[in-house]
């Protein structure tokens, strides 16, 4: 025990200076949106503002009206939130259904979505184009079933291994005493998964949330873009970039997802340990 109490410091300067690594990055963009484009380069990039490099708001004003930030803000809240919701109650059912059912076919069904964590997204992605083009999901809301695809596998793994943990006995109980299937699943089921539930809706908000690649892919360009694709839209001609006006829309674009982190993370922890523990 005095041994464990004489190195916790030394693993906490440690990991201190780790997590000051990762978080290094999101400080250098942050004082890069108030300085003028002129002054973010290889030479100048880790200097701090001064009276002749600070611009104050201007890139963020020049940022939010170039990509027209308000609108596509919208649509990458419409992609995530509806996404994220589809996934959490499509694949928490799907795995109680898996876990309650337990015969040959359920565990055919969850072999498929563990291969579907292991599938590489460049095998797929040419397809997926011409598909969600002749199927009509080239829209903020057909992308909802395209997220729902990708990010089944981690959710259904990850609360198969928490109904794993839950006792029969409480359903049992309820289903004896007159609830149905559907009120058992929500009013029982789902309260005790709430951990593994926020710890999902956190990893697959930051992807989701972040994402480049699929929208770009799926979306009709012309009418929908999110925050990652309208950022590409600072770019100039002969390669030139408003890298000032590009942090500040950056800035604008973690917060969100970094105030969803902090709010949540006390789950994160427990969700993702009670999801291990028996899958």
């Amino acid at each position: 025990m005095n041994q464990k109490v004489k190195h916790e410091p030394l693993w906490v300067t440690i990991f201190t200076l780790i997590s000051l690594l990762w978080v290094f990055p999101i400080v250098i963009i942050l004082y890069n949106s108030f300085k003028s484009k002129t002054y973010i380069s290889s030479v100048y990039t880790f200097q701090l503002p001064n009276a002749k490099s600070f611009v104050g708001m201007a890139n963020y004003t020049t940022g939010i009206d170039a990509t027209n930030f308000w609108s596509v803000f919208w649509w990458t809240v419409v992609v995530t939130v509806g996404s994220v919701l589809l996934i959490l109650l499509c694949t928490s059912m799907c795995a109680w259904w898996i876990v309650r059912v337990n015969n040959w076919f359920a565990k055919f069904i969850y072999v498929l979505f563990l291969f579907n964590m292991i599938v590489p997204f460049q095998m797929v992605m040419f397809p997926l184009s011409k598909i969600s083009d002749s199927l009509g999901l080239n829209t903020p809301w057909g992308l909802w079933v395209i997220y729902l695809g990708f990010g089944a596998g981690l959710a259904v793994f990850m609360f198969t291994g928490v109904i794993k943990g839950l006792p029969a006995s409480i359903e049992e109980a309820a289903m004896i005493d007159g609830a149905s299937v559907p009120y058992t699943f929500f009013r029982i089921v789902i309260p005790l998964m709430r951990p593994s539930i926020i710890s999902v809706a956190i990893l697959q908000t930051m992807w989701i949330w972040n994402d480049y690649l699929l929208p770009y892919l799926t979306l009709d360009l012309n009418k929908y873009k999110t925050i990652s694709i309208a950022v590409q839209y600072l770019k100039g001609g002969y390669g030139s970039v408003d890298m000032g006006s590009m942090m500040a829309c950056l800035v604008l674009a973690i917060i969100p997802i970094i105030v969803f982190y902090l709010i949540c993370q006390k789950y994160i922890i427990s969700g993702v340990i009670a999801g291990a523990v028996k899958g």
